[in-house]
């Protein structure tokens, strides 16, 4: 493996990238809608009680595969970031979200989730420097709301515990990307080794925290393995290879609002595989959650900065 020959940073906060390039949003919508599947995934085929366990296959050998694959290593404070990076995207993030979802309905844990473009446009202002926004504010607030409508039900038990680790999750990953798109990309560095530094740093933090809270792993069945693979390969390789490139590639906020997918499809799936229902309500939430990502990757509405109107000169 090689190291970057110039640590220059590219990526900046991106308020030049372009709102209208259908296909990098459509990549980067991928992962989020990819994490969708981590609900029914979880509860339907790992063994339970392990969500730390769940992280680490989730995060680490993806992670060695694309530093195989990327070729490239940190360098200088690059070690340091990628840490950091590693820890909040996914140390803390992964476990947390497994947390979550074992401990709450899924609706409840997704809706949970759905919070993070509201962090993302409070941590855009106080760390990237951009003008607190309204619109923000609103489609993020529209989305939570859309995305309860869809997924929370009238009998949804309530976890303190579910709760904390689903807040808890949306603040960590809020931060993590918006630290992303802060530092941006090292110049010459591909998206899949980018990727691999911070799922190799966020799979070596949870190994010893897994081994010290959980003990042995679990009995891994087929379903299970089948389970661990798709997340590690699908929801971990894939996935964090196209949201880290979108991440530095497009604006922060337009990224964080396609997290929303994620609490969609995992109820469309709970739907189609598990017979839940989806009546007048949810569809209105449905409306509204599509509403909300469709109007976070639009330019915000420009201030009018018409000037007031001067009296004329008349000429005698």
């Amino acid at each position: 493996m090689t190291s970057p020959a110039a640590p220059t940073v590219a990526g900046g906060t991106g308020r030049s990238a372009p709102h209208g390039d259908l296909s990098r949003t459509a990549l980067t919508a991928f992962a989020p809608a990819v994490w969708g599947t981590t609900y029914v995934v979880t509860t339907e085929l790992l063994p339970p009680g392990h969500p730390l366990f769940a992280g680490l296959l989730r995060a680490l050998p993806a992670g060695l595969v694309a530093l195989a694959i990327g070729r490239t290593l940190p360098r200088g404070a690059w070690w340091g970031k990628a840490a950091v990076l590693g820890v909040l995207n996914i140390g803390l993030f992964l476990p947390l979200l497994f947390v979550a979802a074992e401990r709450l309905p899924g609706g409840v844990a997704a809706t949970l989730a759905a919070a993070q473009p509201l962090v993302v446009a409070v941590l855009a202002v106080a760390v990237l420097r951009e003008s607190p926004s309204a619109w923000r504010f609103v489609w993020g607030v529209t989305g939570v709301v859309g995305v309860g409508l869809v997924v929370i039900g009238p009998n949804a038990a309530l976890d303190a515990v579910g709760i904390a680790a689903g807040l808890a999750s949306a603040a960590s990953m809020a931060l993590g990307v918006t630290l992303t798109k802060r530092w941006g990309r090292p110049a010459g560095v591909g998206a899949t080794a980018f990727a691999g530094w911070q799922l190799t740093a966020g799979g070596l933090f949870l190994v010893p925290v897994t081994f010290f809270v959980e003990g042995a792993p679990p009995a891994i069945d087929l379903g299970a393995a089948l389970g661990y693979l798709w997340l590690g390969l699908v929801g971990g390789l894939v996935a964090y290879v196209l949201w880290f490139r979108g991440v530095t590639a497009l604006p922060v906020t337009s990224v964080a609002v396609l997290g929303l997918l994620s609490p969609l499809v995992a109820a469309v799936l709970g739907a189609v595989l598990l017979g839940q229902a989806l009546g007048l309500v949810q569809l209105v939430g449905f409306a509204l959650s599509l509403a909300a990502i469709v109007a976070g990757q639009l330019p915000q509405p420009a201030r009018s900065s018409v000037p007031p109107a001067t009296p004329e000169r008349t000429s005698r």
